[in-house]
């Protein structure tokens, strides 16, 4: 297992990247290598209000799944694959809401030290609460 540094942004696809639609978060994480698959591991900071989560992603060549855990919370999870959808509960602080995920695509361009960048384009649905297409972009430096 590495240290490694995180920068991770994103927002509604489309806007520009100053927008106040965008997020940007750089955080320092772990990685790690095992079974053809790419971990990178990172505790929440309190500007995402997940304060106390820690934060998994599973990648490989074409998906990425992301596992929240902590703050006696339940497990959020959130897969990302190519034309799949991804039916699930996100827990607020209001309780759960249904949650769907459509992604469009998942460019994963770790290099073979895990270094690199990922980008997630995808249509999420909560409840028909909060309806659009996101992008997110997770750069791994050291």
């Amino acid at each position: 297992m590495k240290n490694v540094t995180l920068k991770i942004s994103g927002g509604e696809f489309g806007m520009p990247e100053d927008s106040d639609g965008n997020v940007e978060i750089i955080t320092e994480g772990k990685l790690y290598r095992r079974n053809g698959k790419t971990y990178l591991l990172y505790d929440e900071s309190p500007l995402s209000g997940l304060e106390g989560c820690m934060t998994t992603l599973i990648l490989d060549d074409n998906r990425v799944k992301m596992k929240r855990t902590g703050d006696n919370r339940s497990t959020d999870e959130i897969v990302f694959e190519r034309g799949k959808r991804y039916f699930s509960e996100y827990e607020t602080p209001m309780g759960m809401i249904p949650l769907e995920v459509l992604t469009n695509h998942v460019n994963n361009r770790l290099d073979e030290n895990g270094y690199g960048d990922v980008d997630i384009d995808y249509h999420i649905s909560l409840d028909g609460l909060m309806d659009g297409r996101n992008t997110i972009r997770i750069s791994v430096t050291d």
